[in-house]
């Protein structure tokens, strides 16, 4: 397996890096004094920013040790292990600061673990293969990775330098496509060959890669979202093009394409939905009720309705695409919940608040119009955000936890109605 993720430190280069980082950054770390508080800044910041810890809901002794072990390999220095947990402990201990409101309900639900192999990746997106097996995004890591969820058994796949993969799609082959979120690409691996194929963008311009999808003729679209585009790519002539959003800075992010092949995209930077024109690629924008809604993912139900989050209102909203009709639900965490990834499975809306802590998986029955919730678990913690969710063949969701590199399914249990 492959364990090349820059976060897997230990021995004498990481005190040299906690050393380093120490000096550069205790004073504006934002933690407070006392014994262990260098070492805690010089570890973490070499992965990620300090206030992903200070945001967090905080933990026990164990709690933070358990959170740190998928993240950084510190057992060959236990004193350095001892120092850091009980530091943290003690500073950021458990708090309900942004504790999410969960809704009792009638479903009962059961999350199935695995913990990646490779610390520090990020995994993420996770989607089921047509074999059963599941594959995932490991984006600090640079890899894509493969589990057999009958044997736990796992293997990655390290990708070409700095695609830093945002997300993973599969093609009708099987083969697994992703997006080089860095270095301006997207990419291809044969499953029967295990080689890789990479597509890099036509335009410099071009720079971020971000969610991808095919649709029913085996034709691939993407998402660039900073540099404010959407992609086509025709995988047997290799071709891609590319056409610029018409608002400045829409930031379009989740893509789904409908039963009659067209696509749709969420804004993130505006108040928008985007419909593709699948041959010209003409894009036609619907403007959402509320000016300040920015929107992370949309998804299309059944029936033809498309529900999407309302991420910076703290909404799930739907549009009917035929009478252009928009309705929108307060989450029940409220306006700072930040509704991020969603899914709808067999008429059920799904939807994750990734501004609580813990992250809050949401489940919406548009029949009824009620909801409820249930805190996501990241083993025996609570941490991460799900940022992406899709549907298995049985009807069930996988989601991910990147901050403790877990991926993760959700499995609802039948219900009278159901039977």
């Amino acid at each position: 397996m492959a364990r090349s993720s820059t976060c897997t430190l230990s021995g004498a280069f990481l005190w040299g890096l906690v050393t380093f980082s120490a000096q550069a950054q205790s004073s504006s770390s934002g933690l407070s004094e006392g014994t262990g508080r260098e070492m805690v800044t010089g570890v973490c910041t070499a992965c990620h920013q300090i206030s992903q810890i200070t945001r967090s809901s905080g933990y026990t002794v164990e709690g933070w040790k358990e959170l740190t072990s998928t993240m950084i390999d510190l057992s060959a220095n236990p004193q350095q292990q001892h120092e850091i947990v009980h530091y943290l402990a003690e500073h950021l201990p458990p708090n309900d600061k942004r504790a999410p409101t969960l809704i009792p309900g009638d479903v009962d639900i059961t999350f199935r673990e695995w913990q990646v192999p490779t610390l520090g990746q990020r995994s993420r997106d996770p989607i089921e293969a047509a074999d059963g097996s599941i594959w995932w995004a490991g984006q600090w890591g640079n890899l894509i990775g493969r589990i057999n969820p009958a044997t736990g058994k796992m293997k990655e796949y390290t990708l070409p330098n700095n695609s830093m993969p945002h997300s993973v799609t599969l093609d009708h082959a099987g083969n697994v496509w992703f997006t080089g979120n860095k270095n301006g690409s997207v990419g291809k691996l044969d499953v029967v060959t295990e080689e890789i194929t990479v597509y890099p963008m036509p335009d410099p311009a071009a720079k971020d890669p971000h969610t991808a999808i095919f649709d029913n003729s085996g034709t691939l679209w993407f998402t660039l979202q900073h540099s404010n585009m959407v992609g086509r790519l025709h995988p047997n002539r290799g071709d891609i093009r590319l056409v610029t959003m018409k608002t400045p800075r829409s930031r379009p992010y989740g893509i789904k394409v409908d039963a009659e092949g067209t696509p749709w995209v969420a804004c993130n930077g505006s108040n928008c939905l985007v419909k593709v024109d699948p041959e010209t690629m003409a894009l036609s924008e619907i403007k959402l009720p509320i000016a300040e809604t920015t929107v992370r993912r949309l998804d299309i139900a059944g029936d033809g309705m498309i529900w999407y989050v309302n991420s910076s209102q703290g909404r799930l909203g739907r549009l009917d695409p035929k009478t252009g009709e928009i309705e929108e639900w307060p989450s029940p965490s409220g306006p700072k919940s930040h509704p991020y990834a969603l899914a709808v499975v067999d008429g059920i809306v799904w939807y994750n608040e990734s501004g609580m802590r813990p992250d809050a998986l949401v489940r919406f029955d548009p029949a009824t119009e009620k909801f409820q919730s249930w805190a996501i678990p990241s083993g025996e913690i609570h941490a991460g955000i799900v940022r992406h969710m899709r549907s298995t063949r049985d009807g069930n969701l996988l989601i991910h936890q990147s901050s403790t590199n877990r991926i993760i399914e959700v499995v609802p249990e039948p219900t009278a109605s159901m039977q």
